[in-house]
């Protein structure tokens, strides 16, 4: 069986071709600049790498332009589009609405609409996506994969903020946490390599990119994670802010005579590490800027570092313990430096860092704790598309007479 799972970003649509039977990438690509000039799609099969550029004026089309290169006679890895047993969408916001993946008919269309205003730039292209999928491939079922729905497990002391009870009640303002197929299967991934069920263990899963969440999964479910109402709490990123005091933009506001859509910016674009570097959001540039001896991209490090290591304290207290920390995304699983610097003072909550095991693993799994730690330290790579994949074959299959 082989499953495509699409991720629709607002110009661009990401995608990989999954045959489940071995767990195998056969395809995949990125199609960018959606109804912008310029429109490239970027395919890859096995070794192959193709480079095509041709205009693509909207999603629907994007995703026959897709369709076509996966069953092109030279390049494509399907004789026919019907070998497509299913599609899996990742969906960023679901609201309190879905609590796990489902398979897409038009209730959960509408669903999704209403769930616009809680994700106004990335649940519209999801949408878009998916009416594109359902028209084109009209045999081939759908399943929508949220980002938020690992994170509903958490318990109300965990999602409810301590404002006016009504905006709850009236606008559902609270904690809804994000990167949750991340989390999901990264802390799938360490109870294996642990050997233990993931239900008998409490594990922190540290997913630390240009966006960056942790999420405290104790026996299997989410009860606290980083980001909230939306991605802008939580842990300093690359150029989000993460926690602050609320009575910040409205103190800049009123001093700077700027309005909401100023201050969003600012909080969403201008800050995190680029803001307190004044240098860049990439960690790469920060890393050797203070390597050179640069106050202000030191202080960033700092700052992340300090950061990382509060939640670390916190989850452990939250769910009194935990066997196993995992770091996982483009920071997580390589910044070798940067796990150093967080691990290396934290004896305190059992952990004890094997420095060389450290400098050793870069990409790839790894355990990265001293023997004799009480708590295990792991590295594992994430694959949320893999991870859409096997969550789409669970709730298609009972579904499908194939």
């Amino acid at each position: 069986m082989k499953i495509l799972v699409i991720n629709s970003g607002s110009s661009s649509i990401k995608f990989k071709l999954i045959s489940m039977r071995q767990r195998d990438v056969l395809a995949g690509g990125l199609l960018e600049r959606i109804g912008i000039k310029g429109s490239c799609l970027t395919f890859q099969s096995g070794d192959s790498r193709t480079r095509v550029e041709r205009p693509v004026k909207n999603h629907e089309e994007g995703i026959k332009l897709i369709i076509e290169h996966l069953t092109h006679p030279q390049l494509g890895v399907l004789t026919d589009r019907r070998e497509i047993f299913a599609v899996g969408h990742r969906v960023v916001h679901a609201g309190e609405k879905f609590q796990r993946t489902v398979l897409i008919d038009d209730r959960v269309m509408q669903a999704l609409r209403e769930c616009i205003p809680l994700a106004p730039l990335h649940n519209p292209p999801n949408i878009t996506g998916i009416e594109s999928c359902r028209r084109i491939l009209p045999e081939v079922p759908n399943a929508a994969v949220f980002d938020t729905a690992f994170h509903q497990t958490m318990p109300p002391e965990a999602y409810i903020y301590p404002i006016p009870y009504e905006y709850y009640e009236q606008h559902r303002i609270r904690r809804y946490g994000f990167h949750g197929t991340s989390h999901h299967y990264v802390a799938r991934q360490a109870a294996l390599k642990f050997g233990k069920p993931l239900s008998a263990l409490n594990i922190i899963t540290c997913h630390l990119g240009n966006g960056s969440s942790i999420t405290a999964v104790e026996k299997g479910r989410s009860v606290d994670t980083s980001m909230g109402f939306t991605p802008l709490e939580g842990l300093m990123m690359g150029t989000r802010c993460g926690d602050i005091d609320p009575a910040i933009p409205l103190y800049i506001m009123r001093n700077q005579g700027i309005g909401v859509e100023e201050m969003d910016r600012i909080l969403n674009k201008r800050s995190g590490l680029q803001g307190v570097s004044q240098l860049s959001s990439d960690m790469r540039d920060v890393h050797t800027r203070a390597d050179e001896g640069d106050e202000q991209a030191r202080l960033a490090l700092s700052i992340l570092v300090h950061r990382i290591r509060k939640y670390l304290g916190a989850y452990t207290a939250v769910m009194n313990g935990a066997d196993i920390v995992v770091f996982t995304a483009g920071i997580g699983e390589n910044d070798t430096d940067l796990r150093e610097r967080v691990l290396e003072r934290l004896d305190c909550l059992g952990i004890r860092l094997d420095r060389e095991r450290n400098a050793s693993v870069k990409g790839e799994f790894g355990i990265i704790s001293a023997s004799g730690s009480a708590v295990t330290v792991m590295v594992i790579p994430t694959n949320e598309e893999l991870e859409i994949a096997e969550q789409t074959l669970r709730v298609v299959s009972p579904h499908s007479s194939q």
